[in-house]
């Protein structure tokens, strides 16, 4: 049985009902997934790459990651923050730590997969979609994925696309609105879910593998954002 392994914030994180409807990606993926195919989230609110390996977190993945396994790794919307316990620099300290992550998964016989952050629901007065919410940090994941050998799925892309198609009102019916411009209602969540497994679809064996077939027939939405 493959397992993923998910690392992430508090958009990729598992919720319980005190957050309810709040809904993380990594939650909504089980929709798509194969049956063989275990889910394992380790994400967490409000982490950076650099908290997230400062509490041990990548060290408890390392404990049970295995050959054949998937680590995939999504961090973005906290390390810009100015907090020194998380804030890193996208073209230093970001990129090292994503090479922190892609390292423990290559030497246990994993695969790494780094996943831009979606980006925020951001509109100005007009109602004009407002991209690039994570500044340098999207572009330097692609950079250091390049760099390695590591596939990028570049959820930040895809759903800029998506939020300028929808537009400002329709988009509050995926997040957690009112106020919250940053995670997800159960039907956000599927939606950025399915985006991330078409694109998983996209670059074939063995990521493919862990869909469930039918989810090549999800119209996500109606939104062409390819």
């Amino acid at each position: 049985m493959a397992k993923i392994f998910y690392a992430g914030d508090s958009t990729v994180t598992f919720n319980k009902i005190s957050t309810y409807p709040q809904t993380g990606i990594s939650q909504a993926m089980l929709l798509y997934l194969d049956d063989s195919v275990e889910m394992k989230s380790f994400a967490q609110n409000g982490r950076s790459t650099k908290s997230f390996l400062e509490e041990g977190r990548l060290a408890l993945i390392e404990k049970e990651i295995g050959e054949g396994d998937f680590l995939f790794i999504q961090f973005g919307h906290n390390d810009a923050k100015e907090d020194p316990k998380r804030h890193t620099d996208p073209d230093t300290t970001y990129r090292e730590n994503l090479m922190k992550f892609i390292s423990a998964a290559r030497e246990k016989g994993a695969w790494p997969v780094l996943i831009t952050p979606i980006a925020r629901r951001l509109f100005n007065e007009n109602g004009v979609f407002l991209p690039g919410s994570h500044g340098a940090y999207p572009e330097a994941m692609r950079q250091t994925g390049a760099a390695a050998g590591v596939p990028v799925i570049d959820l930040t892309s895809l759903t800029e696309r998506c939020l300028e198609a929808l537009g400002d009102v329709a988009s509050k019916a995926y997040f957690m609105w009112p106020k919250d411009d940053t995670h997800l209602k159960p039907e956000g969540a599927v939606l950025m879910a399915g985006f991330l497994c078409r694109e998983l679809e996209k670059l074939g064996s063995p990521y493919r593998e862990l869909l469930d077939i039918r989810a090549e027939q999800t119209e996500y939405a109606g939104l062409d954002v390819s």
